[in-house]
């Protein structure tokens, strides 16, 4: 398993090392042991611009998800490349705040989000899809953060 980890907001501190650990524990909970995963980690001013890009959508966001494996598709040779995921680190300070959650369990709590989005899940489609990744986006939250309870004000 590799994960790659890249903070282009470098004013807002990320403990790397620290995410991958947990990061490594959801993948493995995942079965995806053998998969590659990139972080990128970005301003407010970076993720609109990613989110309008490449979802047509003219605005910030707190997370975006690129999957690599298409449906479909030949795997490549060597570890397969999941996908990357981007996050607004001034997006997630705000909504740490609002979710009751230090920065570092909002980190965790929206990369959960971002790989379930890599792997398949869209809360988008149906509300039926919405329950079932909301169920497991907490299952791994509680994995890494046993006892922490999730406010109703995250929606996730």
């Amino acid at each position: 398993m590799e994960i790659l980890i890249k903070n282009e907001c470098p004013e807002i501190k990320v403990d790397a090392r620290k995410i991958q650990q947990q990061i490594g524990k959801v993948l493995g909970s995942l079965d995806c042991n053998e998969h590659e995963i990139s972080i990128l980690f970005v301003g407010d001013q970076d993720i609109r611009d990613l989110n309008h890009r490449f979802r047509g959508i003219d605005r910030s966001t707190d997370v975006l998800s690129f999957p690599q494996l298409l449906e479909g598709e030949p795997e490549m040779p060597g570890a397969p490349v999941l996908g990357d995921v981007a996050i607004s680190l001034e997006t997630a300070r705000d909504q740490s705040e609002e979710h009751g959650l230090s920065l570092e369990e909002e980190l965790t709590l929206l990369l959960i989000h971002g790989i379930l989005h890599l792997l398949g899940y869209d809360h988008e489609i149906s509300d039926q899809e919405e329950v079932r990744m909301r169920k497991k986006t907490r299952e791994l939250f509680t994995m890494i953060y046993p006892g922490k309870m999730l406010a109703d004000t995250c929606n996730f």
